[in-house]
């Protein structure tokens, strides 16, 4: 008798993990939405609202500590580390897209911001890529693609915030352009856990795969360099 997971995984397509053509990228760690001192938690709080418990405690106890792994093992792998972050050039985001202004505004995530800025826990090092988008995918609205290919960069291990939005939109825009995605399920978080939840059982239907942590250690050390 066939189960809802075999319905899920039907046509999922298993790629030899090859840690040679792999990079991490790592998606809008920012102080805006990725911190609890940032300015979507001091909203919420100054609001009497709960609703940000789940994620920034998420965020603390795996989202963090899992990509500082995941970032130590690629640095040990000489492999390439990418951070996608979202914001506006212009306090007046007039440089981005309608549907982003409001919250760009709101959130003050502009250049040259603390919101802005990735948070210290994960600041970019020496040699390691940064590239701000004004989308909530990566590919729309940066040259992520062009980059990733000079590299030679064909598969991809996802983290940050939030899972069902700026993650998954760059993971299923770097699917449909032939990459190999790896959502890396304890290293991503959002607001809800069902909608986290629901978006890694919905992309393993045709976009790519779900793995931890540490599964994802384990097969990238295993894997010829």
């Amino acid at each position: 008798m066939s189960t809802s997971n075999d319905y899920i995984r039907a046509y999922q397509a298993e790629r030899t993990v090859e840690a040679a053509r792999a990079a991490l990228v790592i998606i809008d760690m920012q102080y805006a939405t990725g911190s609890r001192q940032g300015a979507l938690a001091r909203k919420l709080l100054a609001e009497g609202s709960s609703v940000g418990d789940y994620r920034f405690d998420r965020i603390e106890r795996f989202v963090l500590p899992h990509t500082l792994r995941l970032r130590e093992h690629f640095a040990a792998l000489g492999r390439p580390v990418l951070h996608v972050t979202v914001g506006a050039a212009l306090p007046d985001a007039s440089d981005a897209p309608l549907h982003m202004r409001k919250l760009f505004v709101e959130f003050k995530n502009h250049l040259g911001s603390r919101e802005h800025e990735i948070v210290d826990e994960l600041k970019p090092r020496p040699g390691e890529h940064v590239l701000r988008k004004t989308t909530i995918g990566a590919f729309a609205s940066t040259n992520i693609d062009s980059l990733l290919r000079a590299l030679g960069c064909e598969q991809l291990y996802m983290t940050g915030v939030s899972t069902n939005m700026c993650v998954e939109t760059t993971a299923r825009e770097a699917a449909d352009r032939g990459y190999g995605v790896t959502l890396v399920e304890d290293a991503c978080g959002t607001t809800h856990e069902d909608l986290h939840h629901n978006t890694m059982r919905n992309f393993q239907r045709l976009f790519g795969r779900v793995r931890s942590t540490a599964e994802s250690l384990a097969e990238l050390g295993a894997a010829h360099v």
